[in-house]
């Protein structure tokens, strides 16, 4: 490799490095305001000046200056001190100097340049320029006077989340930010742009004035508000859970967040069950945790294991569930899901509803097809991720479904199964390159196994596979991308209808039960069911308008729990703060009420649970382990069942991407975003 001089230091690079770079890798610091690691290069600030040799005897940017053999780089020369000291002083021409107002003190890189390396007072008299703040839509505020220009919200926005919609006017003294034709921002990944901007120009709407930096508590935790499972930082003050921001994690989201789950997290504050109720007389009446767990003991004990069923939600941690199955599996009970939507997955090996090749390794994939799914409303992180690799011309991608903007082009093959069953057959240039790929991928979405004929999809769907040899010796191309973060670690666990069980939608027919049991489960409509209802849960969503009992449980922020995302990797979710009023954690009621209902369960802390747990399924025990990163060849030939296939075409599994559980449902944020998604649906249909 050639080697260059960072301040005396000879450093080994790799070839394409900039100078920039070089001088990282030998530990200096570099101040930018415009570059970032994963944008393009710009080299509009002109903060990153360095001196060179050989060149000319100038200061240069070194974000833009390729990196050669035999180069000495001087990062700390009285010329760079003067030429950054410069710079900054222009950049502060205009700027207002309000920080004691602004929500980016404290985290501001202008504030902390400033002091690194601008003067002591500026020479500039002349009046400062002010810009009219511009209208981004609910998640974006705008100081625009603050703006220095750097763009990186229009590269971002441009390059990564693939919606051209700011872009930088004018010329000169008169340039500007802003959304073209003054109109709102619409992609699902907006909310990062805020945490590029390095000046406060662009700020979070929804946390306006809220809180200062050093105010909050940071906890490391999960978003479970797709199956990414991506890493956040929960930033809590007191009780309040303030914001959730990202944490860099290369496997999974990078270091880039959806706005769901950045912004959604007012909802944790808001319609939330903070004590048990019992309906007496038809209505709902505040009660104590005694008369609670002695109403739903009385009803558990005067029904047959038959005529109960329990039905695990979406957002559920393992250790619930694993308490949730343990208790009701201990008195007999078969009637056990954690498939609200009724996805046809279950049987088979582990592989079969795993997303294989993980999210990462999707890189590596030369042609992929997307089959019943819309990654950028499922899960907008990973779309980013695909459209990486599609504007690298690394992958060529072909759908099968609903169309829809992705952000990158793709091959349209069809709209529903006959689809599937006749793909090897047909002739496109799709097909030649799919059957002649050397790492192909099926990307699989809820809208294609949740029908009524999901099982005949999944076979057609593993007869696929194997036409195009997608699972090979050394690559598994099966890739299942799940919508619920608590799906995979329900079906890990085997929370399934046991022999001669009901599945859930069974179970919610009417006179199908006589007690039915919902651990945090709200998108199914039990309300038809006839069945007395007891619901666990955190918030008065749906499962707890037409309850019997209402157990208040703890939302993802007020516990501890392990969550397993589309890939099968285990995560840990730390609690940030402590659950509302008299709610508890999930694993913790029940173990109350199996005493209530003689039959205690054998752990008195959450330790104990996990230590059960681990014994009983291994795989949770791997924590942060993603199993398809050692490729398996698993035997895909019994999924699914020979059952007909309907003409029906695929509709995808997510259709209003900012209300898709209760917690978002809750916000009022992410209602807003709503509403302004809903209007320009209607605008571009019209």
């Amino acid at each position: 490799m050639p080697i260059a001089k960072v301040n005396g230091v000879e450093v080994e690079f790799e070839p394409g490095m900039t100078v920039l770079q070089v001088a990282e890798l030998a530990g200096e610091e570099i101040p930018r305001f415009c570059y970032h690691e994963r944008l393009s290069i710009a080299g509009n600030c002109r903060m990153c000046l360095v001196e060179v040799k050989p060149g000319p005897p100038k200061p240069q940017a070194s974000c833009a200056l390729p990196a050669a053999e035999n180069q000495e780089i001087f990062t700390n020369t009285p010329m760079v001190k003067k030429a950054r000291e410069g710079v900054m002083e222009f950049l502060l021409i205009n700027h207002p100097l309000d920080c004691p107002i602004c929500d980016q003190g404290g985290e501001c890189d202008l504030q902390d340049q400033a002091m690194g390396y601008g003067r002591d007072g500026s020479r500039y008299a002349e009046n400062k320029r002010a810009v009219e703040e511009k209208e981004m839509g609910p998640l974006i505020k705008t100081v625009m006077t603050r703006c220095i220009q750097c763009t990186r919200c229009v590269r971002f926005i441009t390059e990564v989340a693939g919606v051209p919609e700011i872009g930088l006017i004018s010329r000169g003294e008169d340039v500007e930010i802003t959304t073209y034709l003054g109109a709102a921002v619409t992609s699902e990944l907006s909310g990062n742009v805020n945490d590029l901007c390095p000046v406060g120009a662009l700020t979070h709407k929804p946390w306006t004035f809220n809180y200062r930096p050093w105010e909050l508590k940071k906890t490391h935790s999960v978003d479970v508000m797709d199956a990414l499972g991506s890493a956040v930082r929960i930033d809590s003050r007191g009780a309040q859970v303030m914001r959730a921001l990202p944490r860099i994690n290369e496997d999974i989201n990078e270091e880039w967040l959806s706005d769901k789950s950045r912004y959604a997290v007012d909802g944790l504050g808001r319609q939330r069950l903070d004590r048990p109720y019992v309906r007496v007389n038809g209505k709902l009446a505040p009660a104590t945790w005694g008369e609670a767990f002695a109403a739903v003991a009385a009803k558990v004990k005067a029904t047959s294991p038959e005529k109960i069923g329990v039905i695990a939600g979406d957002l559920q941690d393992a250790e619930s569930m694993k308490a949730a199955l343990d208790l009701f599996g201990g008195l007999g009970v078969k009637n056990l899901d954690c498939r609200q939507d009724g996805t046809a997955l279950g049987a088979g090996p582990r592989e079969s509803w795993l997303f294989n090749t993980t999210l990462a390794g999707i890189e590596q994939a030369d042609v992929v097809l997307l089959v019943g799914t819309n990654p950028r409303l499922e899960a907008p992180v990973f779309n980013a991720r695909l459209r990486k690799q599609w504007l690298n011309g690394k992958t060529r991608f072909g759908m099968i479904g609903q169309q829809a903007d992705l952000t990158y082009d793709y091959d349209y093959l069809g709209a529903g199964p006959v689809s599937i069953t006749g793909l090897a057959k047909a002739k496109s240039d799709f097909v030649t390159a799919f059957k002649t790929a050397e790492r192909p991928a099926i990307i699989i979405g809820q809208g294609a196994l949740t029908r009524a004929d999901g099982g005949a999809v999944l076979k057609a769907l593993a007869g696929l596979a194997k036409t195009f040899n997608v699972v090979r010796e050394g690559w598994n191309g099966w890739n299942v991308l799940h919508t619920a973060a608590g799906r995979v670690g329900g079906l890990d666990r085997g929370f399934l209808p046991g022999e001669g069980g009901l599945t859930a939608g069974q179970m919610v027919k009417p006179g199908a039960l006589d007690l039915l049991f919902l651990l945090g489960a709200d998108e199914i409509e039990a309300s038809a069911s006839g069945a007395f209802t007891v619901y666990l849960g955190s918030h008065g969503d749906r499962g707890a308008h037409k309850a019997d009992v209402i157990l208040p449980g703890a939302a993802y922020t007020e516990k501890n729990g392990l969550y397993v995302n589309t890939e099968g990797r285990v995560q840990m979710g730390e609690r940030a703060v402590f659950p509302k009023g008299e709610a508890k954690e999930d694993w913790s009621i029940l173990r109350a009420l199996s005493e209530h209902l003689g039959a205690k369960l054998p752990y008195d802390s959450l330790e104990q649970l996990r230590i059960k747990l681990f014994a009983d399924h291994p795989t949770f025990g791997q924590i942060d382990f993603a199993p398809g990163s050692m490729p398996s060849t698993p035997d895909l030939s019994g999924l699914g069942d020979g059952g007909k296939l309907s003409d029906a075409p695929f509709v995808n599994a997510v259709t209003a991407f900012h209300l898709t559980n209760p917690i978002a449902r809750a916000s009022v944020t992410m209602a807003e975003c709503a509403a302004l998604a809903s209007g320009a649906a209607k605008m571009a249909a019209e």
